[in-house]
């Protein structure tokens, strides 16, 4: 088969489409042949240097995939050689095949195309462990999302939406009329306005991709027993905190990361998606938000695009070899 491999690390150029071996599910495990993969940010600190894969996992980039499964393994209940499906990966989504636990497989929503459930897993997982799991968003609450523009940011404003909350996110101007298209209620841009006056004491919920540079605005924007749940750096990873303002709102500070997660962790995650999240896409309350697709031997194009920052939802890898 083909892969994505990361030649030493650097920038996009470093990544090259190379033949590698097949690779060979163990118990538990499926064997899916890849019709689409989906770049995200991971993927680019992957192939910085900066974010290996986790013991065992491929080498390659890719952290979701959907496709259609060859092979079933000792020990696999509920799926078949033939399924259409999308799963969450540790890693191995850049290539033509992968091996997955079966527990980190969702079968491809009926209203959605098999190469558009690429989309779907990995932002899927991340909102609702963090949203819903963590942060416990009810109906009626209110929602921040930074980043409206992303992968992360157009799931979080439809799913929060779907739940009842009130829901605002930040964003580049330009991408606010799709937003709210979206469901969003509330559109800053990060640029020229502060959302932490803009909102201040009014936020249930917080889900933060900035880290450092935000968390004052963060606390500053909370209201009294607000949740917030931090995801990534991309501004940075440290910033102060005044914790008497924390106390006074009796305010949550969390950090996850979902990648590295026991598989057990991971296959509930999984499950609470598979029974809560799956029934608002199949509903067409979620839509998979696609910006482009491109071949998979295009990857270096798709990561500089990801890096600038121009696209609205998620950028798509598709097997050259497939069909959707």
């Amino acid at each position: 088969m083909y892969a994505v491999t990361i030649t030493e690390p650097g920038g996009p150029e470093v990544l090259q489409w190379t033949e590698v071996p097949d690779p060979e599910p163990q118990p538990g495990e499926v064997l899916i042949n890849v019709t689409a993969t989906a770049v995200n940010r991971a993927d680019v600190m992957q192939r910085q240097g900066v974010y290996p894969p986790p013991p065992g996992a491929p080498p390659y980039p890719g952290l979701e995939c959907s496709g259609v499964i060859e092979r079933i393994t000792e020990g696999v209940e509920g799926w078949q050689p033939g399924d259409e499906v999308c799963a969450l990966l540790g890693g191995g989504g850049y290539a033509q095949k992968v091996a997955v636990p079966a527990s980190q497989v969702l079968p491809k929503p009926r209203n959605v195309s098999l190469d558009e459930a690429a989309s779907l897993p990995e932002v899927s997982c991340t909102v609702w462990s963090n949203v819903t799991q963590l942060a416990r968003l009810r109906d009626g609450e209110t929602f921040l999302v930074h980043g409206g523009g992303s992968g992360i940011g157009t799931f979080a404003v439809q799913y929060a939406k779907a739940i009842g909350a009130t829901v605002a996110t930040t964003a580049r101007a330009a991408k606010h009329d799709k937003l709210k298209e979206l469901g969003a209620d509330v559109t800053i841009d990060y640029s020229t306005q502060d959302f932490s006056e803009l909102l201040k004491n009014q936020v249930d919920v917080i889900l933060d991709i900035m880290g450092g540079p935000y968390l004052q605005g963060n606390v500053r924007a909370l209201a009294t027993s607000g949740r917030m749940t931090v995801i990534a750096t991309q501004g940075g990873r440290k910033g102060e905190l005044d914790l008497g303002v924390l106390l006074a709102k009796r305010g949550l500070v969390a950090a996850t990361t979902l990648r590295a997660r026991p598989l057990k962790e991971k296959a509930a995650i999984v499950r609470g998606v598979r029974e809560e999240v799956w029934p608002l896409v199949e509903e067409g309350r979620i839509r998979p938000i696609v910006y482009t697709k491109l071949p998979m031997n295009q990857a270096a194009e798709a990561h500089r695009l990801l890096e600038s920052s121009e696209h609205f939802g998620k950028i798509l890898l598709v097997n050259p070899d497939a069909t959707a």
